[in-house]
């Protein structure tokens, strides 16, 4: 081992020195050399950068995976440069439990062979669920990470370097300052014995201070220089980001597109099984909510098709919708959905966004509610309203 104590205990005195000044500096007893205004924006601007990346970059980990546990597990692997291993989502594993439920309560059941298909599309959203966060991870937490872990990092180390820097060439103009008072001083006391000796020493020291002064100008400045090119860099960084960004929200886009898309295709898969639960409630006796999960927020959804109803002709015939009164309880007011036209003069029109109160009476289907507005009263479908309350 080359242990050379010369060089150590040089460090230490530079170390020694830099302390006194930058301890001085706080307690007001020391000048401090000012940074010009532009390296100042600069570096306040790089701040900023640094820290709002952090923030950004850490929240968008606990967006793409909110399990702590995992994050934690994944920062191991990428320090030991190992491949993180491929796990399922949460989607994927409800849609292999919804499967193996299935099996267990027959496939050729109504609510097995339900399950067999909400099952595969919820498979089919993990999936989608999957691409997104390798594609978020590659194209946009990846740049983010490789700027604080390699450029900041780079940009920090040059604005200590900088600062050691500056205190240099404080500690030399402090120690240039006092040879000078030390010069005027002797030279203001004259003594004929002993003054041109001593005068002789200090213009010495003064001269070696102007030299070392000139020396920690030249390292300060080239130092300022190198730290501002780094800093005028962090411009290409938000140019990089901004990129980023727009590829992190298209892949956003794409996986959102993609489970929309799955879910109205579940929805069609859905709609061509029979209604056997309304079939259960009605046989059953137990009153249940007639009406289906709303489709109104969902973007192209259209209106429910009108099937012809055939017991609406027998009903017709045994209901007066005239005679029909509200119950003293168990009405509800109900939004409507979309337009809809009356069929006969049982049935009442609709207007979508309007509000208006329902109930149903002993022996009507379940599909049918009675519907008043006003003076007007007739049956509205279930598939139309949505119930408020």
């Amino acid at each position: 081992m080359d242990f050379n104590v010369k060089k150590l205990a040089s460090d230490a005195g530079v170390f020694f020195t830099r302390a006194v000044q930058y301890t001085e500096e706080k307690l007001g007893q020391a000048e401090k050399t000012e940074l010009d205004a532009h390296l100042e924006n600069l570096i306040a601007r790089a701040d900023c950068t640094k820290n709002w990346t952090e923030k950004i970059f850490r929240q968008t980990e606990v967006l793409l995976q909110p399990n702590p546990s995992a994050r934690i597990e994944e920062f191991f692997y990428e320090k030991l440069d190992r491949k993180i291993p491929s796990r399922t989502t949460n989607a994927e594993l409800l849609g292999q439990y919804m499967q193996d439920a299935a099996k267990e309560f027959g496939a050729g059941t109504p609510y097995g062979s339900t399950l067999i298909t909400v099952g595969e599309y919820q498979r089919r959203l993990g999936g989608a669920e999957r691409e997104f966060l390798q594609t978020s991870a590659i194209n946009f937490l990846t740049p983010l990470r490789n700027f604080l872990e390699g450029d900041w990092k780079t940009i920090s180390k040059e604005r200590r370097l900088l600062e050691n820097r500056r205190l240099d060439l404080d500690v030399c103009k402090a120690r240039l300052k006092k040879a000078k008072l030390a010069e005027a001083k002797a030279a203001a006391a004259p003594d004929f014995q002993e003054t041109r000796p001593r005068n002789y020493v200090l213009s010495a020291s003064a001269s070696a201070a102007e030299h070392e002064l000139r020396v920690a100008q030249t390292e300060f400045d080239r130092q300022a220089e190198v730290t501002r090119l780094l800093l005028e860099g962090i411009s290409s960084t938000h140019v990089n980001h901004l990129r980023c960004l727009h590829e992190f929200v298209e892949a956003q886009a794409a996986y959102y597109a993609q489970c929309h898309k799955h879910m109205q295709d579940l929805q069609k898969e859905l709609s061509r099984f029979p209604n056997a639960f309304a079939v259960n409630a009605s046989t059953s006796g137990v009153s249940a909510d007639p009406s289906p999960p709303s489709t109104a927020t969902i973007p192209g959804a259209s209106p429910p098709s009108r099937s012809p109803n055939p017991s609406n002709a027998l009903e017709s015939s045994t209901l007066k919708i005239e005679e029909v009164k509200p119950p003293a309880t168990g009405t509800r007011k109900a939004k409507v959905l979309y337009d809809y036209d009356a069929a006969d003069s049982s049935e009442l029109s609709l207007l979508a966004d309007e509000l208006i109160t329902v109930y149903t009476v002993p022996g009507m289907d379940p599909d049918w509610l009675i519907g008043e507005r006003g003076n007007q009263k007739g049956k509205v479908p279930v598939t139309y309203l949505e119930l408020l309350s």
